[in-house]
């Protein structure tokens, strides 16, 4: 997992509330046993005006041009704004990894669904909470100004508008410190790597007959 302390990025804003995941990344997708291949497929349904599948060569296909992602002046943006209960629905981590894989490191909104919040911070995606007049407030700004980009900074706990705003949310300590770090649960537990092989050889001598001796 890719540790997260400070981005500047640009923002892109989807100003709908209860974005779910399928509309994040449709059904037909979840079909792949990999966590690799999916930031093509994000918004689907949205992004395109053909019906898609895993089979089809997305650069066959016809693009929306009104949907924001498609738009030249958010191309390559690395913050997503939406409004509240974002993530609702099903509980597909494959929605955080379409969004991770698309380029989407920040989601902010005024809420988020819990299995969709759960799930970004385990995949790298940190999740932003901000009061619904202040997401409105960024919402214009991005509107006015092409090129708007917003500055993260996980460590402190804040997020700062080109002018100098700076607005304050809430992270869990133990999910902020192992996203500064890059570690999900496998990567937590390898740092006791060298305890672990210790424990399993004394066991090992202890009582063989658990290890096939």
């Amino acid at each position: 997992m890719r540790a997260f302390e400070t981005l500047n990025g640009l923002v892109a804003p989807i100003d709908l509330p209860n974005i779910d995941t399928d509309a994040i990344i449709p059904k037909q997708y979840l079909k792949s046993i990999r966590r690799s291949g999916f930031g093509p497929n994000l918004f689907d349904n949205w992004r395109y005006l053909d019906e898609g599948s895993p089979e089809i060569d997305n650069a066959s296909r016809r693009i929306n041009p009104d949907f924001v992602l498609n738009q030249a002046r958010y191309q390559n943006a690395q913050i997503l704004m939406a409004r509240e209960n974002f993530g609702c629905g099903s509980s597909r981590e494959h929605a955080v990894w379409a969004l991770d894989q698309f380029g989407i490191r920040v989601v902010i909104a005024p809420s988020f669904a819990d299995i969709f919040f759960n799930n970004a911070y385990k995949s790298g995606l940190l999740p932003v909470v901000l009061a619904e007049d202040t997401v409105e407030q960024l919402f214009q700004e991005v509107a006015a100004q092409e090129g708007y980009r917003l500055t993260v900074d996980l460590e402190a706990e804040t997020v700062s508008t080109p002018s100098g705003q700076v607005f304050s949310f809430a992270t869990d300590p133990i999910r902020r410190e192992k996203l500064l770090q890059g570690l999900d649960e496998i990567g937590l537990t390898l740092q006791h790597a060298d305890t672990i092989k210790a424990y399993e050889a004394r066991r090992a001598t202890e009582a063989p007959w658990l290890f096939g001796a």
